[in-house]
């Protein structure tokens, strides 16, 4: 009886593959993997490490023509973070880009966050993220107020808008998209023009968006900017001839296939420990992307 019971709750936790993970633990793997919190919410050394002992209390400035914002402090710390605000609050922030009364800014939206990615996060995962936000140590730090210089607007992005649901991601393919939408993947690779991206078939994956120092502060004073590479399925131009090995490298490890060092903003150091089952599924996910040059 004991034998079955066991061979029932394996197979059980299995089929639910995420879902079976505790929270807190589920949480603390989005937040440091795939969604890569703290390449944005912690503060970086000279050399481009982040500063763990700060972790996830404010990093990156964007100074460009729509705003200057700071990433936020998303630590527990009671004044300066948000060790006052209830679950639902971090979840509308996380997904909405929305201030609870109780925050700094009350009522004024989040500029600095991909809230229309994040929207697609399954309620389960919202929940394991808050969990692990709540376990961080507090750090008290105050970043500087955002400047707005035109209206807050987050554009829909297609599969968040979509939504997936837990029975989705047992399909690789699915998973991957579902991966590559919470980690953003496409706010950084689909070109963008007047602050507006082109998330449509002309545009998503084919890459062109320019990060540099005047933009971006928060890397070291090395950092020599990068632009945004085509990711579609494209042979010559995108992902299309790169083995499947490559392509994790690229991702994990910041090597092109030419052998090249590639640049931030993009988190490999995040990436990196990712699950082997979870990479396979960001691959097969890319290689579904229609191709453009």
């Amino acid at each position: 009886m004991i034998r079955w019971t066991t061979v029932l709750v394996t197979t059980i936790a299995w089929a639910h593959g995420a879902d079976a993970q505790p929270a807190l633990e589920r949480g603390k793997y989005l937040v440091n993997t795939i969604m890569a919190c703290g390449n944005c919410h912690t503060p970086k050394d000279s050399d481009g490490a982040p500063v763990m002992s700060r972790e996830l209390s404010g990093g990156l400035t964007f100074t460009i023509p729509p705003f200057n914002g700071t990433a936020s402090n998303i630590t527990p710390d009671p004044e300066t973070g948000i060790g006052n605000w209830s679950d639902d609050d971090i979840k509308r922030a996380l997904t909405h880009g929305a201030r609870p009364a109780n925050a700094r800014l009350p009522g004024v939206p989040i500029a600095v966050m991909a809230v229309n990615f994040f929207k697609a996060l399954l309620p389960e995962d919202q929940s394991a993220i808050v969990a692990y936000l709540r376990s961080v140590k507090p750090v008290r730090n105050a970043v500087p107020e955002p400047v707005y210089r035109v209206p807050v607007r987050h554009q829909q992005y297609p599969e968040a808008e979509t939504g997936y649901s837990s029975e989705m991601l047992r399909d690789p393919v699915k998973r991957g998209s579902y991966l590559a939408t919470i980690g953003h993947c496409m706010e950084c690779h689909s070109p963008s023009e007047r602050g507006v991206s082109d998330y449509s078939k002309t545009g998503l994956g084919k890459g062109g968006r320019k990060f540099s120092a005047a933009d971006v502060q928060g890397f070291p004073p090395t950092w020599p900017g990068s632009t945004a590479a085509n990711i579609t399925s494209h042979p010559e131009k995108g992902l299309g001839n790169w083995s499947d090995a490559e392509i994790t490298r690229a991702i994990t490890q910041g090597i092109s296939r030419d052998g090249r060092k590639l640049q931030p903003p993009m988190a490999f150091a995040w990436y990196r420990s990712m699950t082997n089952d979870d990479l396979s599924a960001i691959v097969s996910y890319l290689r579904t992307v229609p191709p453009l040059e």
